[in-house]
């Protein structure tokens, strides 16, 4: 009978300790787990969403003897770094037009651009409140051309992959509200060969667009 209670309180100890260490083992897990929640959680708080509606002007290259107006919107973002990504929407009517002063938001003659590109930004002044960050962008995309007689006689859509490269400087005075302005340069891509379809060559068309826009922060 003792050797049978000794026993049974041999196994109580073990079970006990056993217990013991898985116990000690998930306080460690969790402790690990909390640091990097706690290292990552800042991290992902010091990435910015860029919203920017803009408005601007296309000019050089094969545009007309005058500037074009141009609008659209880009989304991106940006971490605490140096690099970021944006997708860039740009639609430029009356683009074909000649010595025309024809403002219209909509035309048969117009370019529309849309673009992936990388950013690489000087992070100056922090994520919140007043500051300023100076980039240079550039990426592919596609270069959609259409131009057409008022009677539809004439009427031709191109679709081709091109390029952009530009630099800009956002600014912010609130943590959420700012300022973006950038002029990039844009030019078609040729078709590749039919001996290799990534033979890609520049294309001729190409022009200038400044603009400027607010950019929301979140």
């Amino acid at each position: 009978m003792i050797w049978l209670s000794s026993r049974h309180d041999l196994g109580t100890s073990l079970a006990a300790g056993r217990a013991e260490k898985t116990e000690e083992r998930m306080l460690k897990k969790c402790a690990l787990i909390a640091a990097v929640l706690l290292v990552v959680g800042p991290a992902s708080a010091r990435a910015d969403w860029l919203f920017t509606p803009n408005i601007g002007v296309g000019f050089g290259g094969d545009t007309p003897s005058n500037d074009k107006l141009t609008y659209g919107a880009s989304i991106g973002w940006m971490g605490a770094g140096v690099l970021g990504w944006e997708a860039d929407l740009a639609y430029t009517p009356t683009f074909f037009e000649n010595d025309t002063d024809n403002t219209s938001l909509l035309d048969t003659d117009n370019v529309t651009t849309a673009m992936a590109n990388v950013i690489i930004g000087v992070p100056i002044g922090g994520q919140t409140g007043p500051g300023f960050r100076p980039y240079v962008a550039g990426g592919l995309g596609m270069l959609k051309t259409h131009v057409a007689t008022s009677d539809q006689l004439f009427n031709i859509t191109n679709n081709d992959f091109g390029f952009d490269l530009g630099a800009g400087v956002i600014g912010f005075a609130t943590d959420h509200v700012g300022f973006r302005g950038d002029v990039r340069y844009y030019r078609s891509l040729q078709d590749p060969q039919p001996d290799n379809e990534f033979d890609f060559g520049v294309g001729k068309f190409d022009f200038w667009r400044g603009t400027v826009g607010l950019a929301f922060r979140w």
